[in-house]
């Protein structure tokens, strides 16, 4: 008889959630603080983590006639939030609840009731080199004669918050700004290369990497957060291997990509033709700041230009994408805050090759968009280091822009795919079938 679901395994064996889970962010911005105090203001019943799968996500296991639908929280072994310790890594000296003031993501109001928490949590000196982030300075930096001498105080960092927090695991989530753009060089093939370079002072080994390689080294889950070259390079996928450590990347999922891995397979389960789909954004926080900056906008630019063509698979359906234009643009504008606005035009033709258009005005909010992603991934990164998981995670695409992947395969980027994928993971973990939505049993 057909059926709907893959061959149930044995569950795998998983550590249980016990102690606390320290949280790491490289980054105390806006899209870290607004995490941080989204965090607490739902541990005190201020607010609902609302776009968190981790919180408020479901998951369907057997067939749709069992009606079994735990929350997920309750299906795998999740950290509390109650058990999350924050800390981090900024180039300016502000608390959490100043840095969150002063990027005015959240009201007044609701900072006010959890200001003395916030104001606990004070930013260590952070890894920076205006090199690559131009449009950003700042004076709360360390010093060192080498990157391997930062690397090594960062690592002192992560030792340091682990014993005076007293937290059993650890998470680090890059939430910093986007650096230039950089490709891979014979310096990223190996450990022993990299580490060499961190010693000489390589260029091609941005902070991003420096905090990477410490926390792999630290044996702390990594996950990017930026479009940054960072853990893409087999000397860190080799240290994660090393150490037993799982990582991911890269580039938070958010405005406008988000609505492109919604459209996209829909145009081409369809296979409605697309001629061009054209994109500009328009925001004001820090991240538009640096993204005014021509080599750091190369990097977001190249993540953000991938996904149609993964989704799309021109060379498939050439009759149908082949050749279409795709423009991005993004557009620093003080005003807007962290309010992005993300508009798109898209030209498609159907039947008879008969034009088309669709428009999209995302008005969105970054940093609430991404708060609930940071806080997924540390709670599914912590899952799979107690796992015993290591490496890319694939089956955290579902947050990324551009998402890792083994380099014989191509990324997947369809939001509903990486949604299966994601769950599927989860159930294998548990030893439940696995949902293919097959559907025929029900109509033998």
């Amino acid at each position: 008889m057909a059926t709907s679901t893959a061959q149930r395994g044995e569950p795998a064996r998983i550590e249980e959630p016990q102690g606390k889970l320290g949280v790491l962010l490289p980054g105390l911005g806006a899209v870290a603080t607004t995490f941080i105090a989204g965090v607490e203001a739902v541990r005190r019943g201020l607010g609902q983590p609302i776009g968190s799968l981790t919180q408020m996500g479901t998951i369907r296991l057997g067939k749709r006639s069992d009606k079994r639908v735990p929350m997920i929280r309750d299906f795998v072994p999740l950290a509390s939030l109650n058990d999350l310790e924050f800390g981090g890594w900024d180039i300016r000296d502000e608390d959490c609840y100043s840095s969150a003031a002063h990027h005015g993501v959240l009201e007044p109001r609701l900072l006010d009731q959890i200001r003395p928490f916030l104001e606990g949590i004070r930013p260590m000196p952070a890894v920076f080199n205006r090199y690559y982030v131009k449009r950003l300075d700042g004076t709360h930096v360390k010093k060192g004669k080498s990157n391997w001498d930062l690397a090594r105080m960062v690592q002192d960092d992560i030792e340091r918050f682990r014993v005076e927090k007293k937290v059993s695991r650890l998470v680090m989530v890059w939430c910093g700004s986007t650096e230039i753009f950089l490709q891979p060089e014979a310096v990223h093939q190996t450990l022993e290369g990299f580490e060499c370079g961190l010693k000489e002072n390589h260029p091609a080994i941005a902070p991003s990497m420096i905090y990477a390689y410490a926390a792999l080294k630290s044996g702390v889950p990594f996950a990017n957060g930026a479009p940054n070259l960072t853990l893409d390079i087999p000397a860190l996928m080799e240290l994660a291997k090393q150490q037993q450590v799982p990582v991911c990347g890269k580039d938070f999922k958010t405005g406008q990509t988000l609505m492109k891995t919604i459209v996209a397979p829909g145009l081409k389960a369809r296979l409605i033709g697309l001629s061009g789909w054209f994109s500009t954004n328009i925001l004001g926080n820090r991240d538009g700041e640096v993204l005014d900056d021509p080599e750091s906008f190369k990097t977001k630019e190249e993540s953000k230009l991938s996904v149609l063509e993964h989704i799309l698979q021109p060379e498939i359906y050439p009759e149908l994408y082949k050749d279409f234009y795709h423009k991005v643009r993004i557009n620093y504008y003080p005003p807007r805050g962290d309010n992005k606005e993300g508009w798109d035009n898209i030209d498609i033709f159907g039947w008879l090759g008969y034009p088309m258009q669709i428009k999209i005005d995302f008005l969105c909010r970054d940093s609430i968009l991404a708060a609930p992603i940071v806080l997924d991934l540390v709670l599914f990164m912590d899952l799979a280091k107690r796992t015993g998981m290591r490496g890319i995670q694939e089956w955290l695409s579902f947050y990324f822009k551009s998402p890792m992947c083994a380099p014989s395969v191509y990324p997947e980027h369809d939001l509903f795919i990486q949604l299966m994928k994601l769950k599927n993971t989860l159930r294998y973990l548990r030893g439940e079938d696995l949902i293919t939505h097959l559907g025929l049993e029900y109509y033998d």
